[in-house]
């Protein structure tokens, strides 16, 4: 890593706190790592404080860098007690990430990939990995669980450099730290890295322009209304300022820090919660103060028209003959994992099967969600949200099925095996034999009497045939029953002559050839 000249040709340029995403294939301990950090470095400053879930946090951490260095400071450091601060996105996973790039948002500043030591490289480990890249960020690697007997970090450190993360101890530029999120192994070590990472680069913002940012969570709460967090990376924000996203407006009524602490002044790299807006905003919308109430609904009336009609459920049009349709309704606890789902659905092949969203929202199940699954012939599929007895009761007697999770990916899969169902099956042909007809004796109806031998493989009770006259098929039957020397038969071998009850719709002739094969069906998935 080399060092950034802190010189700036804006002199209103200060440091600021870095922000951090944690991104990782699931259950390899991306929750466990935040949350031991935020119990141990939260508690430590706030005792007893109860952090609220509003999609980001921030930390102070101790280091020996000093003010009289002559590095940049963040204005937010307390150097009295020798402690920097470090913001964290605590996203549902690099899904939710993946949404707000997807908007072009610049949310992060430094990424930390969680490998499980045990498991290493799996397939969403290679998504984020390929986020990462994409958005040249910083990057730290977290070998995680190495508490485990079976962890194997020089194998997770070899398949990182088959996926262009070279690691320091290989010859690379990118840190790895050993950590468990059990013990607690490395975490400390990841702070200090973050800080290292933070002083190189010299990540500042404008303390004086008018504040603006990301929203990177955005939920309607029943006694406060639409609440959003927003993530600031540019000015100071202030209580009561009138803000403006892309899709909504409004003047700031509370505004709070993740413990739940009501604050009057915001500074960069702060994520605070706050209510206000007209509409919900989804995540990933960049927001910025305006000087009036008017001046914010000019900003936003254009974009939000044309940004609500990609948003809304849209009829599925110009549907062929080979596709199928496959109705849901989405409900999530907030727009961000809305947001993230979405994503993962346009991901998911579309060629034969078309996912129609009849629905999209945040919050509880309702009986209006009940009853529209049951007119749309939709099924619901819900993440992180609870649903009343008699909601589910309402459920099962319109015969609505609904699927809930708390991490996105099993929820896709779960939907990519729902609509998979709607996939013909995969039909593998093994051929079995060939028998010449020598003769015909008689038919009723669709079964027909026959005697032949066996030119090649062997022939077998139950197999389907394909009649071949002249070379050219002539149509199709199956083998109800077989004998051999007038007994019956399961099967007989090549050079044989035998007897035949054909089942079909086309008559065989003498000279005819019987291909004789097996048909195996296999379900698909997406």
């Amino acid at each position: 890593m080399t060092k950034k000249n802190p010189a700036t040709e804006n002199i209103n340029q200060k440091p600021r706190p870095p922000i951090v995403v944690i991104l990782g294939h699931v259950d390899h301990g991306k929750t466990s790592i935040l949350d031991y950090i935020r119990k141990s470095k939260v508690a430590e400053k706030e005792a007893g404080g109860i952090t609220q879930h509003i999609g980001a946090y921030q930390i102070s951490h101790p280091t020996n860098i000093n003010p009289s260095d002559g590095i940049l400071h963040s204005a937010q450091d307390d150097f009295a007690s020798g402690q920097r601060k470090i913001t964290f996105i605590d996203t549902p996973g690099h899904e939710a990430f993946s949404a707000m790039r997807s908007r072009g948002a610049k949310v992060a500043d430094i990424a930390i990939l969680v490998v499980a030591a045990e498991e290493g490289i799996k397939p969403q480990t290679k998504e984020a990995i390929g986020h990462i890249l994409h958005l040249g960020l910083p990057v730290i690697v977290a070998i995680n669980k190495m508490d485990k007997p079976s962890a194997l970090p020089d194998k997770v450190k070899k398949e990182l450099a088959d996926n262009n993360i070279l690691v320091e101890s290989l010859g690379g530029q990118v840190p790895s730290i050993f950590t468990s999120a059990k013990t607690g192994l490395g975490i400390n070590d990841l702070l200090d890295m973050i800080l290292l990472i933070a002083e190189m680069e010299t990540f500042t913002a404008d303390y004086s322009a008018p504040a603006s940012g990301i929203i990177i969570e955005s939920k309607t709460d029943s006694q406060r209304g639409i609440t959003s967090t927003l993530l600031i990376r540019n000015g100071c924000l202030s209580n009561k300022n009138i803000i403006a996203a892309e899709s909504a407006y409004g003047q700031i009524k509370t505004m709070e820090n993740f413990l739940g602490e009501n604050l009057k002044e915001a500074l960069p790299s702060t994520p605070i919660l706050v209510s206000g807006f007209n509409h919900l905003p989804p995540v990933g919308e960049e927001w910025q103060v305006m000087p009036s109430i008017e001046e914010a609904k000019q900003r936003i009336n254009i974009k939000a028209e044309q940004e609500k009609k990609k948003r809304e459920p849209a009829e599925i049009l110009n549907v062929n003959e080979n596709q199928k349709v496959f109705n849901l309704i989405l409900k999530a606890d907030v727009s961000g994992s809305l947001e993230a789902i979405r994503e993962m659905i346009k991901a998911v092949p579309q060629e034969e099967v078309i996912f129609r969203i009849a629905k999209a929202d945040i919050g509880e199940l309702t009986e209006s969600d009940i009853k529209l699954a049951e007119s749309a012939k939709a099924k619901i599929y819900g993440f992180r949200i609870k649903s009343s007895g008699q909601i589910s009761e309402l459920a099962q007697r319109r015969q609505v099925k609904i699927a809930v999770s708390d991490i996105i990916y099993e929820l896709i899969q779960s939907i990519r095996h729902d609509a998979s169902l709607l996939l013909a099956p995969a039909i593998n042909r093994q051929n079995i034999g060939q028998i010449k007809i020598l003769a015909t004796f008689k038919n009723k109806g669709s079964q027909q009497i026959i005697g032949g031998r066996v030119q090649s493989g062997k022939a077998e009770r139950g197999a389907q045939a394909e009649i071949l006259r002249n070379k050219e098929t002539v149509g199709y039957g199956k083998v109800v029953q077989l004998q051999q020397n007038k007994k019956s038969a399961t099967e007989v071998a090549k050079d044989h002559e035998c007897g035949l009850l054909f089942e079909g719709d086309d008559l065989i002739e003498e000279g005819d050839i019987l291909n004789l094969y097996r048909e195996e069906k296999k379900k698909r998935e997406l």
